[in-house]
């Protein structure tokens, strides 16, 4: 929450409010977005994962934001419990974000957004079949898109390309995080299987043992790859501030400054 006032001030759309691995912090992150939207007035995107949730616990977790006059609803799958290599869904539960959203346009009042990986889920087998899930989610009611963080926009613009060539038309909001930290973001890639262009690892690697220096890299280049997309017809972005905000508030202050402001979006989580 300590950073909620100075993003504030950037006027975005809304803040997004992240599960932990496994769903393992869901009371305090649905607690922290009820006090967002209550408190600040912000619009609220809530993370809700299948993991280790029955349909009875998503009901009730639903009927609980909607109480909250919480009207946003990201609906993930969720990654796997800490320690285990592959998702199981519990007795009752899902096993799919899409049935997760099929459920929600059924039984509310949502708006939904789902994920999309521009450079392929990295458990899907191929392209074509990562398209296909994306596809069944979005015929089950998600109405717009939010991608995983990617550090080449050809990947961005290539896949909303493949995504409009099989006839889907939701918007497809860029994710966007600001390298601070040289160990995080190798971390972070390896994990969601992103890559990281030559050009800027090169210019990474010079600077790993520079933290104010990579930071800086991080908020320029994130502020580059911000204006090619909106210039090129990106709906928004939707930053991954990791809960620290200084080097978003710089990239926002910048498309403020150059205009973009109106088309600004903020993600106060990290990973999705």
């Amino acid at each position: 929450m300590a950073s909620l006032g100075t993003l504030k001030l950037l006027d975005p759309a809304y803040v997004s409010v992240t599960y932990g691995a496994g769903g393992s912090t869901r009371d305090r992150s649905v607690e922290i977005a009820k006090r967002i939207k209550g408190e600040t007035g912000i619009e609220v995107l809530a993370h809700v994962t299948c993991s280790g949730s029955t349909l009875d616990d998503l009901r009730a977790l639903f009927h609980e934001l909607e109480a909250a006059g919480i009207q946003n609803v990201l609906a993930l799958r969720g990654d796997p419990p800490r320690g285990a290599a592959t998702f199981e869904a519990v007795e009752g539960g899902f096993a799919h974000a899409s049935d997760l959203v099929s459920m929600l346009e059924r039984e509310f009042d949502f708006c939904i957004a789902g994920a999309c990986y521009p450079e392929k889920h990295p458990e899907a087998l191929s392209l074509h079949a990562d398209l296909e899930a994306l596809e069944r989610k979005v015929n089950a009611g998600a109405r717009f898109l939010i991608t995983q963080l990617f550090f080449d926009n050809a990947h961005y613009f290539e896949f909303v390309a493949r995504v409009r060539a099989r006839g889907i038309t939701v918007p497809i909001v860029p994710g966007i995080m600001p390298i601070t930290n040289y160990d995080q973001i190798e971390r972070f890639t390896a994990m969601i299987g992103a890559t990281i262009p030559a050009g800027l690892r090169a210019a990474l690697d010079v600077r790993r043992n520079e933290p104010e220096a990579v930071s800086e890299l991080g908020v320029a280049y994130a502020t580059l790859q911000c204006v090619e997309l909106l210039e090129n017809g990106a709906p928004g972005i939707h930053f991954y501030t990791l809960n620290k905000s200084p080097a978003t508030r710089a990239v926002v202050s910048a498309l403020i400054a150059a205009r973009f402001g109106k088309v600004v979006v903020l993600s106060e989580g990290g990973r999705r």
